[in-house]
């Protein structure tokens, strides 16, 4: 790929995107009166998550869980339950593992190599708080980082995933990085990225850098960047909405899941080994998770086509009343409220 290699060009990058974001940076809570750990909660939260659905949720957070020590002392099912709608539960988990490290630490460490070592930090969310609570020089490489840089350098290169051009990026972020102020440089990136640098119709007219971009000289920025298409794969659910006097049927997660373990769900027709048959279902609803299109079709199903001395561990009856007080996904939690509301 061609790259920024001239010190003017470096040197004017640089400044002109360090005047812009102190001119137009958003007002973001994390921003404001910043700290370590509103910069880590920040992080975990916008992990495959845009700022307008994070905004209420971190508001919230900080009144609950003001900061690490009162994050470490609070049980895993409060932590759920605050993070419940946000999605991708393994953040909730690796972000309160991390706050009872940190907790019990005498010294918090400033360096990438260190930060690496706790729960859910990867490369990006290690430079992204080190380089902004600690001034480390460490660029960070996310998929906003790499739309920029794929379009300043008319980077044509088809890659398999955003993780394989980050690697690709790798060395270029960090040569741009302004080293007397790194954090608010990839604070600035990826605001870039969030806000002009967009994947679809990028605002090439509000870009401080544009003058310097290569894919905008040849008219091919919303081209760029260039990933292999990835197949989507259609999955049909059936669910048993079961609800008798003693409540409704619901599923615990095990504790040996890879995803959501610990959660509830509606439980579905395979797992408690009946068919929906040809009835129609009582709503059906279509959700997708990364490649795969999924249709979730719930069945009314009678209590009494259940063999309650049958029921697994993890199958249990809930009263409606206590729905409030267990860690649903949101899908599911709108999906009961919503039966609910059915008449029968």
């Amino acid at each position: 790929m061609d790259t920024i290699t001239l010190h003017s060009e470096l040197e004017t990058f640089q400044v002109q995107l360090i005047e812009w974001y102190d001119t137009y940076q958003r007002d973001l809570p994390w921003r404001t009166l910043s700290s370590l750990y509103k910069t880590v909660v920040s992080e975990f939260m916008l992990q495959q998550t845009q700022v307008k659905t994070v905004l209420p949720y971190f508001e919230k957070w900080m009144t609950d869980y003001p900061d690490f020590s009162a994050l470490a002392k609070a049980s895993e099912n409060q932590v759920l339950k605050s993070w419940e709608g946000l999605g991708y539960y393994s953040r909730a988990r690796n972000l309160h593992k991390l706050a009872q490290s940190i907790a019990s630490l005498e010294t918090i460490p400033k360096d990438v190599k260190s930060w690496l070592a706790f729960p859910g930090i990867g490369p990006y969310s290690a430079a992204a708080i080190c380089s902004i609570s600690f001034s480390e020089r460490e660029a960070v490489v996310d998929g906003n980082v790499v739309r920029i840089l794929s379009r300043l350098t008319a980077d044509r290169e088809q890659y398999k995933s955003t993780v394989e051009a980050a690697k690709a990026y790798r060395e270029l972020t960090q040569s741009l990085i302004n080293r007397d102020r790194p954090g608010d440089h990839n604070q600035a990136m990826m605001e870039l990225g969030a806000t002009v640098c967009l994947k679809h119709n990028p605002k090439c007219l509000l870009c401080p850098v544009s003058s310097l971009c290569k894919a905008r000289s040849l008219g091919i920025e919303s081209e760029l960047p260039r990933f292999q298409k990835r197949r989507s794969e259609k999955q049909i659910v059936d669910r048993a909405w079961i609800m008798g006097c003693q409540g409704i049927l619901v599923h615990r997660i095990p504790d040996s899941a890879n995803r959501m373990k610990g959660f509830h769900e509606i439980p579905t027709c395979q797992q408690l080994g009946i068919r929906a048959g040809r009835r129609a279902p009582v709503i059906e609803r279509k959700r997708s998770i990364t490649i795969y299109r999924i249709t979730e079709r719930f069945f009314r199903i009678e209590p009494s086509k259940i063999d309650g001395s049958k029921l697994g561990p993890d199958l249990l009856w809930v009263r409606p009343k206590d729905i409030d007080n267990l860690p649903f996904s949101g899908p599911h939690r709108k999906w009961i409220v919503e039966l609910l509301e059915r008449p029968e």
